[in-house]
């Protein structure tokens, strides 16, 4: 199992964001346990899947106003109507990863109790944080006019205005072809942290 503990950062200074992760979350996985406020800032959400985790994280560092915390591990059963009620090792992980998130050089940790699977997964997910981080606008108004993967570059390029030329060039540089392997393999990677996906796997 996996929880991911987001905290916001320079909440402070800033509006309370805690009300649109949520909201935007809603669209993005299906967690076992829905996305909650759990203290202040900060939300926590219970999840099964390790594609659900990287499209969560993803959509966190889009934003750019959180530290993501992932615990990878067991989580106590029963498990609770709110995720916040929950316990068990993956708990105490994802607070744990939270916090070292805050004094590494991109905001996402993860922690599991083999640490060198959990240590692979940071790392690609600190490669894919480092590519969204350097996408321009124009770069994310490419991507997105791709995500739906119902229109080929043709069409989203005239969907956009501009020439399928321009359209694979802003693709190429937004990295859309090494986001999309990058997702792949911190997803395989969070996979081989969690002794319960790598034995169904």
């Amino acid at each position: 199992m996996y929880v991911m503990t987001l905290d916001q950062r320079d909440s402070r200074r800033g509006h309370d964001a805690v009300p649109e992760l949520l909201d935007g979350l809603e669209s993005v996985a299906q967690p076992v346990r829905a996305f909650e406020r759990t203290a202040g800032d900060e939300v926590q959400g219970l999840l099964d899947s390790p594609e659900d985790v990287v499209r969560i994280i993803a959509h966190a560092l889009r934003d750019g106003r959180w530290w993501i915390g992932v615990g990878v591990g067991e989580v106590e059963g029963p498990l609770p109507e709110s995720t916040r009620a929950g316990r068990g090792p993956a708990y105490v992980r994802a607070r744990t990863a939270v916090e070292r998130a805050k004094s590494e050089p991109q905001p996402v940790a993860v922690r599991a109790e083999d640490a060198e699977p959990a240590d692979d997964a940071e790392a690609a997910l600190w490669l894919l944080a480092s590519l969204l981080g350097r996408r321009s606008e124009a770069g994310w108004e490419a991507v997105d006019a791709m995500a739906s993967g119902d229109l080929t570059q043709r069409d989203a390029a005239s969907a956009l205005g501009i020439s399928a030329q321009a359209m694979s060039r802003r693709l190429a540089v937004a990295g859309w072809t090494e986001e999309r392997r990058g997702r792949t393999l911190a997803a395989h990677l969070l996979a081989a942290s969690d002794p319960e996906q790598k034995a169904s796997r």
